[in-house]
C-alpha cells in the first residue's frame, strides 16, 4: 500500500490569458475550452498525489456563474479531496480576472474523478489523502457521499447500498420531523 500523502502535496495552479481563438462569437471563453483546462489541471493534481499516470473517470456538474471575456486571465486551482482504492476525487476552482479593471470572479467549481493506472492501463492503488485544514477535512468527509451519488447515477451502485447518502437523508428527515 502506498504511503499516505497530505492534500496540499497535490495542489496545482495554472493561469492562462484568454485569447480570441479561445472564445465564441460573443468574445467569451467557450465552455469546451474551459472543460479541457479543468481536465488538464485536475490530472496534474491527481498525478502529483499518486505519482502515477491517471485517466479521467468522471466530471461532475459544471455550471457557469460568470462569463470569461477575451483578455481575461483564468486561474485554475486543483487539489485532491479524497483518495479511494484506485481513484481520487479532485476539486478544481476556476477564477477569472480582468487585470486592468481590477476585478476577479470565481466562475466555476468542478469535481472530477481520476483513476491511477499502470503501463498496461490497469487500475492501481493510490495513497490515502490526509486533510490538514478545516476546509480540506470538510471536503474529505463529503467526498464519500459524492462518490456514492456518482456510482448510483452511473448504475454501478443501488441506492439502498449508499450508506453515507442513506444516513444523510435519515438525518435530514429526523431534523425535518422535529421542526
Amino acid at each position: 500500500m502506498p504511503k499516505p500523502r497530505p492534500v496540499i502535496d497535490s495542489l496545482a495552479i495554472a493561469s492562462e490569458m484568454i485569447m480570441p481563438n479561445d472564445t465564441n462569437a460573443l468574445g467569451n471563453l467557450m465552455g469546451g475550452n474551459l472543460m479541457r483546462m479543468i481536465d488538464v489541471i485536475g490530472a496534474i493534481s491527481a498525478q502529483r498525489h499518486c505519482n502515477r499516470t491517471v485517466v479521467t473517470a468522471s466530471l461532475d456538474n459544471l455550471s457557469f456563474k460568470h462569463s470569461v471575456a477575451v483578455g481575461d486571465v483564468v486561474t485554475l486551482e486543483a487539489k485532491v479531496t479524497r483518495a479511494f482504492t484506485t481513484s481520487m476525487e479532485v476539486l478544481v476552482k476556476v477564477f477569472s480576472e480582468n487585470i486592468p479593471m481590477g476585478t476577479k470572479n470565481k466562475t466555476n467549481t468542478a469535481f472530477l474523478t481520476f483513476v491511477a493506472v499502470d503501463q498496461s492501463g490497469n487500475p492501481i492503488e493510490v495513497p490515502e489523502a490526509i486533510p490538514d485544514t478545516d476546509e480540506e477535512q470538510e471536503l474529505f468527509n463529503a467526498a464519500l457521499r459524492r462518490r456514492q451519488l456518482r456510482l448510483i447515477l452511473s448504475g454501478r451502485m443501488k441506492p439502498m447500498e449508499a450508506t453515507e447518502l442513506k444516513a444523510l437523508f435519515e438525518d435530514k428527515a429526523h431534523k425535518f420531523n422535529k421542526e
